[in-house]
């Protein structure tokens, strides 16, 4: 579990972040919603280390990360997996040496039991026999499941992903959040989505946390947000007039 306490966060003479409190769950999908601009991504980098609050705390099962010297802070991190909105793959190595990447500068395995590691997550995301291609001989799709397996080599406690369905088409998409999912569920992580896919919200969102202007307007599942009363919510989620004639003719609610 990580739970946020009264989190800033300041750029300057910009306050970004304006006291967030919130909870992400074990072995839930935990989704960080919100428009551009509105402090999502800046709360993100800060659960990770890449900012530093301004004032607030970050608990990772009781442990105060923004309290945590440099050293305490890189062993806290082998604790975490992240997928970047790009993938991030290495060009040059093959699918099999990705996934392998940081089991070979993290653990002290054996290079078969390395090897061994990283077949296992491969075949969990479904990409057994690619793992002698490269990056580039393999779809987008490929790819984000790569980048998922490259993950959970380390099998993290916790689990960032920024985007994960940025550049996917619809259908990929669903096969990348049931598989998300899944892994969460599996492995108990505590799985925090940056996303603006709408598709994921109401898909995966078992704890929603909508991010507006700074702070947080509004937290929930997916099920409450059809009947939802936060109109600052409801105009993100349902932006197009289609979505909001199917939300009136679902719910009987009227803008």
């Amino acid at each position: 579990m990580i739970e946020v306490k009264d989190l800033y966060k300041r750029f300057e003479d910009k306050e970004v972040l304006k006291g967030i409190s919130t909870v992400f769950e074990d072995g839930k999908t935990n989704l960080i919603i919100g428009q551009s601009g509105s402090g999502k991504t800046v709360l993100m980098k800060n659960l990770v280390g890449l900012f530093e609050p301004t004032s607030g705390q970050i608990l990772y099962d009781g442990r105060d990360f923004v309290q945590m010297s440099k050293k305490e802070k890189v062993l806290m991190r082998r604790e975490m997996g992240m997928i970047f909105q790009s993938a991030a793959l290495f060009d040059s190595l093959t699918v099999l040496e990705n996934v392998m990447f940081p089991l070979d500068m993290f653990s002290s395995m054996t290079f078969r039991e390395r090897q061994q590691r990283a077949m296992y997550c491969l075949d969990r995301v479904n990409l057994t026999g690619a793992e002698n291609k490269y990056p580039g001989e393999i779809s987008g799709g490929m790819q984000k499941r790569v980048a998922i397996a490259r993950a959970i080599a380390l099998n993290p406690k916790y689990l960032f992903c920024d985007e994960p369905n940025s550049g996917l088409d619809p259908k990929t998409s669903l096969v990348i959040d049931e598989l998300l999912h899944s892994i969460t569920r599996e492995f108990n992580m505590t799985t925090i989505i940056n996303t603006h896919d709408m598709n994921s919200v109401m898909g995966i969102g078992e704890n929603i946390v909508f991010i507006y202007e700074g702070h947080k307007e509004w937290q929930g599942v997916s099920a409450d947000i059809m009947r939802s009363t936060n109109k600052r919510l409801t105009d993100f989620i349902f932006a197009s007039d289609l979505l909001k004639e199917m939300r009136e003719a679902v719910t009987g609610i009227k803008e």
